[in-house]
């Protein structure tokens, strides 16, 4: 009997096949995720910095890119669960990204009808939904990617697909809505807006495709049902998202954390925890049988696979992927803030944002795409580090030359071509990991650890750069340098993980 894993692979490939190709899919899809992203992490930072919100604080907001390192605990109920009126008709995976992309809007939308910053909570908590709604999107979409091309050859184009469409539309909202924002009349209430409808678009396209195969009835029922449905759903959401962080606001009132705190020490200790956590459950889940509940079980089963698959391996593979995207992380939150503090207008910083950003990008997913398919993997994962670290790198020179904007181009350039590069083939790479049984699971799993330790880090990166001022050093300069040698320090592992082959299932017929 086939899996469902397998049924949901084919089911996904009769859509794709008939809708013009899986690479068109993921571009569309791609540009559907990528869209929102800076418009709650590097556009907001600018955004906040314009309104004299402290370089700390900017800081904290880095944490709201934490949520999709947590994707993990919503990540199985995409696996099991369709969404009311549109899983009937398109399916679970069409069905869930549909709902994502009306949330991605309706928080934007908020965002902009709140640009003035009057209420940084208020700010907080639509950055936080829009993060939400957005991981969300990706979780759906990576599933269906991973169930679509389970081989490494398959994964490079498909991967960079996704990837083009991404960074495409992050270079799109980034600088569109940096050059909106500094039009008379228009400012951030107008970037956010236009960026809204732009994340909208992808919507009636997935609408007007034909069902899912095994689904069906009427569309416009299907449609009228999945609208109602997703607007409880997105009401819920708010309201649970606002009441969780109103918690956390007043526990960290009570612990005494406010803008001037120092919390590196404590964001390094929170960083130790998954470690030592794992390390002390390995040898118990090596020994779990085949009919063990944990193994068995919906909500833990996917993650307690991952570790009895690579057992102690499992550990060193957690920590190369926690690094191996640090020093992107740790740039992407105050890159903005320093050019700016530079002298560079926002207009000149959307201009290399845009075409510059966009063509370094896509040769540089491109070409870390093709080496994801052709090159052994670690020799991949070098190159891919190497040229992340010298984009971070740039931002140290650039803060050393005359403000041209020649020079600004050039160290975008460099980041976003390294970025781009990097990203692919740590796409790949995650997902040649994952166990075809549970792609949506364990990819969320994957891809959120890898950027749990460099999001945590990356919300006490105003409290370094200040740090490190007091200290008499360039706070900047020293930032920048540090987070390229963390990109650096990702080679230390390949010679470890070049090694790393999972366990046998235990659970099939011979």
């Amino acid at each position: 009997m086939a899996s469902r894993a397998q049924v949901g692979a084919a089911s996904a490939g009769q859509v794709v096949a008939r809708g013009g190709g899986r690479q068109a899919l993921y571009v569309l899809l791609g540009f559907s995720a990528g869209l929102p992203f800076y418009m709650f992490s590097t556009v907001l930072s600018l955004r906040l910095a314009m309104h004299e919100v402290g370089l700390v604080i900017i800081g904290f907001f880095a944490w709201v890119q934490l949520l999709p390192t947590f994707k993990f605990l919503w990540a199985p109920l995409l696996d099991r669960y369709e969404v009311p009126g549109f899983g009937r008709f398109w399916g679970k995976r069409r069905g869930w990204i549909m709902l994502a992309q009306l949330g991605i809007a309706s928080s934007m939308v908020m965002m902009a009808l709140t640009s003035s910053d009057r209420s940084l909570g208020i700010t907080a908590l639509f950055a936080v939904l829009l993060a939400f709604w957005t991981t969300t999107l990706e979780v759906a979409a990576d599933a269906w990617r991973i169930e679509l091309a389970p081989t490494q050859e398959e994964q490079g184009p498909l991967a960079a697909a996704n990837l083009w469409g991404y960074r495409t539309a992050m270079v799109a909202a980034g600088s569109g809505a940096l050059l909106i924002a500094d039009q008379p009349g228009w400012g951030w209430t107008g970037a956010y807006l236009a960026i809204a409808a732009g994340a909208f678009a992808a919507f009636p396209i997935l609408a007007s495709m034909r069902p899912d195969p095994g689904h069906g009835g009427s569309r416009m029922t299907a449609l009228a049902t999945g609208l109602a449905a997703s607007a409880a759903i997105l009401l819920a959401a708010t309201a649970a998202t606002a009441a969780v962080g109103w918690l956390l606001l007043e526990a960290a009132a009570g612990m005494g954390i406010s803008g001037e705190t120092n919390v590196t020490p404590y964001v390094l200790a929170l960083c130790m925890l998954p470690f030592l956590i794992m390390a002390a459950a390995v040898p118990k889940i090596r020994n779990l049988p085949p009919s063990a509940p944990a193994r068995r079980s919906v909500a833990i089963g996917p993650y307690v696979d991952f570790f009895w698959r690579y057992g102690f391996m499992a550990l060193a593979l957690m920590a190369f992927v926690s690094i191996y995207r640090m020093g992107d992380v740790l740039a992407l939150n105050l890159s903005k803030p320093m050019i700016r503090d530079l002298g560079y207008s926002l207009s000149a910083i959307g201009r290399a944002d845009s075409y510059v950003a966009l063509i370094a990008s896509i040769v540089g997913v491109g070409l870390g795409g093709w080496m994801a398919a052709r090159w052994p993997q670690a020799r991949a994962l070098a190159v891919g580090a190497i040229f992340a670290a010298i984009g971070n790198f740039g931002f140290v020179w650039l803060a050393h030359q005359p403000v041209d904007e020649t020079m600004l181009y050039i160290a975008t350039a460099a980041d976003q071509f390294g970025n781009g590069m990097a990203g692919a083939i740590f796409v790949v790479y995650l997902s040649l990991l994952v166990n075809p049984r549970h792609p949506g699971a364990q990819y969320a799993f994957l891809s959120g650890f890898a950027f749990l330790l460099p999001r945590l880090l990356s919300g006490s990166g105003g409290a370094m750069v200040e740090a490190f001022d007091r200290a008499g050093f360039n706070g900047f300069d020293l930032f920048f340098l540090l987070s390229g040698v963390l990109s650096l320090a990702a080679l230390l592992f390949l010679p470890a993980i070049a090694r790393a082959r999972p366990r046998a299932p235990d659970d099939e017929p011979a």
